[in-house]
């Protein structure tokens, strides 16, 4: 899981270079008017935010234990701040 972690802060570092716009879903099938409607500075900082967050909870799993239910609890939790960035990236993240 640490290999894990590793990774995602470093495709972290990689959205706050401004070097990881074609690993973002939809961004890099969008077409050349859809992009324009997209803020991708702050498209990059919820990336790498979300990376971060999910090299946090890759970290820490091994520490939640087996039981079904602290892992349920945890992934629950971990969806929630997905879901939460998914809004943020289709509502934040876009052209007014």
């Amino acid at each position: 899981m640490i290999v894990f972690s590793v990774l995602f802060i470093i495709l972290a570092i990689v959205f706050l270079t401004g070097k990881g716009d074609k690993l973002i879903a939809g961004y890099n099938t969008a077409s050349e008017e859809e992009r324009q409607q997209v803020n991708i500075h702050r498209l990059r900082i919820l990336m790498a935010i979300v990376s971060v967050i999910t090299a946090v909870f890759c970290y820490l799993m091994p520490y939640v234990g087996t039981d079904k239910r602290d892992v349920l609890s945890a992934t629950g939790i971990f969806c929630l701040v997905l879901f939460v960035f998914i809004i943020l990236a289709n509502t934040w993240a876009k052209k007014k």
